[in-house]
């Protein structure tokens, strides 16, 4: 149990000087029966054990005390926001009766904040990355009530301002690079300029100690000689705008410590290398419709009155930022030629720039950040509005609407679109985990694959070697890579499938001594009514076509396929030509299909140079201009144009029965240049029979070899058992028949 949070005689004191500050802040609106209300429940949360004392020690009734004034003064929260500051302390657990107690006694929109307020904690027990884009992003889109970021700004602001002295070094060193890397720029993005500001020195301070005091140190050496320059520089100015008539009031700022420091960093340079420490700033009592027109005459004023760095304007009056921020800055050259910043705004444009939110005027919704802009918009109105509950509902932040941000087991962000699943999370991880995943633990709880994911989840993917992807993953997957990976990985698997469904089939048709031939496989293939030999061989794996029934087809095919090719005649002899007009001659033949045969006599033919065929292919003959036959082969790299171009000289041809002879073909062999390897490719060729090698070219480059084999062999059985040997050495990336 823990033990239960008692004031020290310091903090009582503490205690009734921060009320009292609180209650006279610009803007409080807390009425009697809501401090009565409030304090009660804090009360009674006191005396159950409900708050205890921070890692650093402090008391959380006075850290939400001083927050609240911070969230009043200086972003300007009303009423519910206040009271959600002021009860956060005693919410410990997402417990929904405690959130329907705290609606019944203060309203929905109480409850709703800090509910708001406890998701917000739970993302952080997931030991996110806050350095990274993605959290501050997560942030705002989980917070479905925009104050609940304007509360935790506010209290980073406090608790950085409290945490000087702790011995908790570890802690603050954390939460100083929270506040550097998360809250800074939030508040920055929201317009808060001033406690963004603040929160980046004071990370300075306890991050970099040193850097921090020694910048600080400098210019409190300087701040005399400075001010000194300072009034020396304006009075001139000031002369000239009373002369005009103009109202208005003159301030020098310097720029913050943390500022220098970057610019330090940047330009590598020690303090003294740094010119423009400070800014004057003109600001002028106008109405808002002479805005513009006298802040462009007081800049020609002042650009007559010293030299200006035309490079160094900067005109967010004409077009102002996203975040609303309007003025105008021009770099002069002063006296002693240092050059200065000068910055002209009215009242009103300074205020948005000092206070952001809690200024009250009316946003334009000028177009720079798409839907930022109209999330400002309606943020400031709602403000604007003194917390209109209906107001405040219409900015449950939309402006990520699109998008989701996920964690991983280690705490990484991840950002997918709206409606992203697991099975999207899993690719995103790895092709392999997307491959095998079967589902997840969200949260802690197991989900499916299909589980549509939401902001905020932790997400660790579960997987099963015996899983395997399917079609209808791409009905699943939702982001582009998805889709992309689950084709590739059903890609392979087809791949792997066919070629196992394959060596399958050869095998028991071989036990069976039946012959597979790739061309009778593909008639029946098509005989079969299947467009690609891949879904043919997918079925097989499947099981969904019998093996058995396709080898009885396939010998269905082949025996028709030899009747088709059996002479209808008795072969007529090479003497019986008459080659007057060879193609009309041999195309008239009976069989319509030249037979070569060494001792075929009254023909002139002879094998392509082209194509190099030998005893076994599949080849065609091609009349010449001569009247001879030039024998080639059907995946001739000529083979197309004289088909397109001289269809009508084409001659069907095959081979007669085989003679024992020998013909002359040229491989291409590339792979690596590795020592020995020449000696292992001759080796290979002179273990064979009836296999001859005339010759050998190699050329080496780059680590890669490149040799052209010329050998002698019988048929293209050999030939092909010859390659699939060759291409077994360690080495040997490509073999090419020419």
């Amino acid at each position: 149990m823990e033990k239960r949070l008692v004031f020290t005689p310091e903090e009582r004191t503490v205690l009734k000087d921060v009320v009292g500050r609180l209650r006279s802040t610009n803007g409080y609106v807390l009425t009697k029966d809501d401090e009565i209300n409030v304090f009660r429940h804090i009360r009674h949360a006191i005396e159950n054990n409900e708050i205890g004392r921070d890692i650093f020690g402090l008391n959380p009734v006075l850290q939400s005390l001083r927050t609240a004034s911070i969230a009043i003064s200086e972003i300007g929260l009303k009423r519910d926001g206040t009271i959600a500051v002021l009860l956060y302390p005693c919410v410990k657990d997402n417990d929904e009766s405690i959130f329907d107690d705290y609606g019944r006694n203060f309203g929905e929109s109480v409850a709703r904040i800090l509910k708001g307020l406890v998701h917000i904690q739970e993302l952080y027990k997931k030991n996110p990355v806050i350095e990274s884009e993605n959290f501050r992003n997560l942030l705002l889109s989980f917070a479905e009530d925009m104050r609940v970021i304007l509360i935790m700004i506010a209290d980073r602001v406090n608790l950085m301002r409290q945490i000087r002295d702790t011995e908790n070094e570890e802690a603050k060193h954390k939460v100083s690079e929270e506040a550097s890397y998360l809250y800074a720029p939030l508040a920055h993005k929201l317009g808060l300029y001033k406690l963004k500001s603040e929160l980046e020195d004071l990370s300075l301070k306890y991050l970099e100690h040193d850097a921090y005091y020694m910048i600080k140190d400098k210019l409190n050496e300087t701040k005399a000689s400075r001010d000194k320059y300072i009034e020396s520089f304006i009075a001139p100015i000031k002369k000239k705008l009373e002369e005009d008539g103009l109202k208005f009031h003159m301030k020098g700022r310097t720029k913050s410590i943390h500022s220098i420091w970057q610019k330090m960093k940047k330009q590598k340079c020690d303090f003294e290398g740094i010119y423009d420490l400070f800014a004057i700033r003109i600001i002028l009592d106008t109405p808002l419709e002479l805005e513009k027109v006298q802040c462009w005459h007081v800049f020609a004023l002042v650009t007559n009155m010293y030299q200006p760095n035309p490079k160094r304007l900067r005109d967010w009056l004409s077009v102002p930022k996203s975040n609303g921020y309007e003025s105008l800055h021009i770099t002069v050259k002063g006296p002693e030629n240092k050059w200065v910043e000068v910055q002209i705004r009215t009242e009103r444009m300074d205020e948005v720039a000092e206070r952001g939110l809690a200024a009250h005027w009316r946003y334009k919704g000028i177009k720079g950040e798409g839907g930022m802009d109209e999330w400002l918009t309606s943020i400031r109105r709602a403000l604007e509005n003194n917390d209109d509950r209906q107001v405040i509902d219409q900015f449950k932040m939309d402006l990520y609407e699109d998008e989701i941000f996920v964690f991983t087991p280690k705490g990484d962000l991840m950002k997918f679109p709206k409606g992203a699943t697991v099975l999207d999370f899993a690719y995103r991880i790895h092709s392999n985990v997307g491959n095998h995943c079967i589902g997840a633990k969200i949260n802690g709880k197991v989900v499916t694959f299909r589980h549509v994911l939401k902001s905020g989840d932790q997400i660790e993917i579960l997987t099963s070697t015996n899983q395997k992807p399917k079609r209808d993953w791409l009905n699943i997957v939702k982001t582009s890579r998805g889709k992309a990976k689950v084709r590739l990985a059903l890609k392979e698997t087809q791949v792997k499938d066919g070629l196992y469904a394959k060596e399958m089939l050869e095998r028991r048709m071989k036990n069976r001594k039946i012959e597979f031939d790739e061309s009778t496989m593909s008639h029946l293939v098509k005989k079969l009514g299947f467009k690609e030999m891949n879904d043919f061989y997918k079925q097989i794996a499947d099981e969904t076509l019998d093996i058995n029934h396709v080898i009885e087809k396939y010998q269905e095919v082949q025996d028709h396929d030899r009747n088709l090719l059996a002479p209808q005649q008795p072969a007529r002899s090479a003497g019986e030509y008459s080659f007057e007009s060879p193609a009309e001659d041999i195309m008239s033949n009976n069989s319509d299909v030249l037979v070569i045969d060494r001792n075929l006599k009254g023909i002139d033919y002879k094998l392509a140079t082209c194509c190099h065929p030998i005893y076994g292919d599949d080849v065609f003959g091609f009349v010449t201009v001569n009247g001879g036959i030039k024998i080639h082969r059907s995946d001739c790299p000529n083979a197309p144009e004289l088909r397109k171009r001289f269809g009508y000289r084409i001659v069907k041809a095959k081979w007669s029965g085989k003679d024992g002879a020998q013909y002359s073909t040229t491989l291409k062999i590339i792979g690596n240049d590795d020592i020995g390897i020449v000696n292992n490719i001759t080796s290979v060729i002179s273990k064979e029979e009836k296999i001859m090698m005339r010759s050998i070219n190699i050329d080496s480059h780059d680590g890669l070899f490149n040799g052209n084999l010329e050998i002698n062999v019988e048929d293209n059985t050999k030939l092909n058992l010859l390659i699939k040997k060759l291409r077994t050495i360690k080495g040997v990336k490509q073999i090419i028949r020419l």
